[in-house]
């Protein structure tokens, strides 16, 4: 079995852990991810907001007493409120995304909650390091939603040579157990994926945003701010969002200073694409890793699917390349 310093720290039995997206990842993926011997993450940006955060965290409770923890995009306003709440539950960990995990440290650790940052730079990996995150996950441009512009295969390694002895964990077009084994021997202590567990049974969403997952290809994403700039959402610079290639994104992708102009009016054509279920013009948040993805599944069966394919990837390929 696949053990690595990540499960001692979190006591789980598999280094996997589902990207907590926001809204999406509740409390049923998550209990299921953590049962299955993952470590299973909510998604704390929501517009439920504090007492919808809550009953997730109950939720998961009520279905499993294993390790899980809750993420939050931290850019967003509103988020100490959220943190209180993930503290006041006393969840395992807390992953602060796209802002400085520095001024979280301290009273998460003050009530024994691990603190992961979320990091798309060597620079802001060391900054998480020295402000004393108990784990770093690098996430390379490859993955789906927000994500800077560095590569899953360079940016971990070097994320891992940066910061010492904390321990990183590899984020960014990782959907099956060859990607596991792949970021295991780049030092990475354990792979966190997103696109995969959207086609899950228990992911949050609406199925219409599944069955555009599974039917993509590796082809059919694009990194683009469009979406963000309709919205005004506030991620940082440097951050674009990969979503699966559609008609809005044909139309507006390269385009966002004249979304300015007709801000209301996309924004309203949007919302009601989402309403409607209309793929063609709503955002679908994808990684390049969707071509791997075939159908639906429970995500314990991902879980065990991914962890044992690992395990035949580094027992038998090793092998046979070093000619044992």
């Amino acid at each position: 079995m696949i053990h690595t310093p990540l499960c001692d720290l979190l006591g789980i039995e598999h280094p996997i852990l589902n990207a907590p997206m926001g809204g999406t990842a509740a409390a049923d993926l998550a209990a299921a991810v953590s049962a299955a011997g993952g470590f299973g993450m909510i998604g704390g940006t929501s517009r439920g907001g504090a007492d919808w955060l809550r009953d997730q965290i109950r939720g998961v409770r009520a279905r499993t007493d294993r390790p899980f923890g809750v993420g939050f995009i931290s850019s967003f306003p509103g988020t100490d409120d959220l943190v209180q709440v993930a503290l006041d539950e006393r969840v395992a960990a807390i992953n602060h995304s796209f802002a400085d995990p520095a001024p979280f440290v301290a009273a998460a650790h003050a009530k024994g909650v691990r603190i992961f940052a979320q990091v798309q730079t060597v620079a802001q990996a060391v900054h998480a390091a020295r402000a004393g995150v108990d784990v770093i996950v690098a996430q390379g441009t490859e993955g789906g939603g927000h994500t800077g512009t560095l590569g899953t295969l360079a940016l971990v390694p070097a994320v891992v040579d940066a910061v010492g002895k904390v321990p990183v964990v590899a984020a960014g077009g990782i959907a099956d157990g060859r990607g596991l084994a792949a970021v295991l021997l780049l030092g990475a202590v354990g792979a966190w994926l997103g696109t995969r567990f959207v086609a899950s049974h228990e992911w949050g969403g609406r199925a219409w945003e599944q069955r555009a997952v599974v039917a993509a290809s590796a082809d059919d994403t694009v990194r683009t701010t469009a979406f963000d700039r309709v919205r005004r959402a506030p991620f940082p610079d440097g951050v674009a969002d990969r979503v699966l290639r559609n008609a809005f994104t044909d139309a507006w992708h390269g385009r966002e200073a004249e979304i300015d102009a007709r801000r209301e009016e996309l924004a309203r054509a949007v919302e009601t694409a989402a309403r409607e279920g209309d793929a063609s013009m709503v955002d679908v948040s994808a990684g390049v890793a969707v071509g791997m993805i075939a159908s639906l599944e429970p995500a314990a069966a991902i879980v065990r699917h991914i962890v044992g394919e690992a395990e035949q990837v580094l027992r038998m390929r090793a092998g046979r390349l070093l000619g044992g």
